[in-house]
């Protein structure tokens, strides 16, 4: 007499393939998002090294232009001011925590899955 998942897999290994391959699709599913927000970090770090640049290169010229000019506008403060707000805001949005909690589908199932083994065996 075999086991009743030997006798699964002879007599309907079809059931395994759907099995796996839905397996398959999960993960990719649940790694497409981990890789999106991964993506996310990565513009957000990108966006905000570019605006730090930005900022220095225009608090620079508004310098130079307050000395040349030997007067103080409001536009010198505020051009760069809003790099330098861009700025921290990707920043924030870059440092924003990772979530932990990865795979949760995907592990659930397994943990279902293995409990079903288990009332069989």
């Amino acid at each position: 007499m075999l086991h009743p998942l030997v006798s699964t897999l002879i007599q309907r290994p079809d059931l395994i393939v759907d099995h796996v391959a839905a397996y398959a699709a999960l993960f990719q599913e649940e790694a497409t998002e981990v890789g999106q927000e991964l993506m996310q970090r990565a513009v957000a770090w990108m966006l905000a090294v570019l605006s730090i640049m930005v900022f220095i290169s225009l608090a620079g010229i508004a310098f130079m232009l307050g000395m040349l000019l030997q007067q103080f506008h409001w536009a010198l403060i505020a051009v760069p001011g809003l790099a330098l707000v861009f700025a921290i805001a990707a920043f924030l949005f870059a440092k924003k925590p990772i979530s932990q909690n990865r795979f949760p589908d995907l592990k659930a199932q397994i943990a279902s899955d293995a409990i079903a083994l288990r009332s069989v065996a």
